[in-house]
């Protein structure tokens, strides 16, 4: 048994359009924050993806 921990991965579908809030319609995920993916730690992409389940619930932050 390993105790390497899994990267975490993108939430992207492959379909990145960008609503009036820069929000990506398919992924929820900010603008920036899509940008940024690449170069954030797993702790950062964790808030992003604790982020996007509040706006999947229409809760937009």
């Amino acid at each position: 048994m390993s105790d390497v921990k899994k990267p975490v991965r993108s939430p992207c579908v492959g379909v990145c359009a960008l609503d009036e809030n820069d929000i990506c319609i398919a992924c929820h995920r900010h603008g920036i924050e899509i940008g940024e993916w690449g170069v954030m730690t797993d702790a950062q992409k964790r808030e992003v993806l604790q982020k996007v389940a509040r706006r999947e619930q229409g809760d937009i932050c």
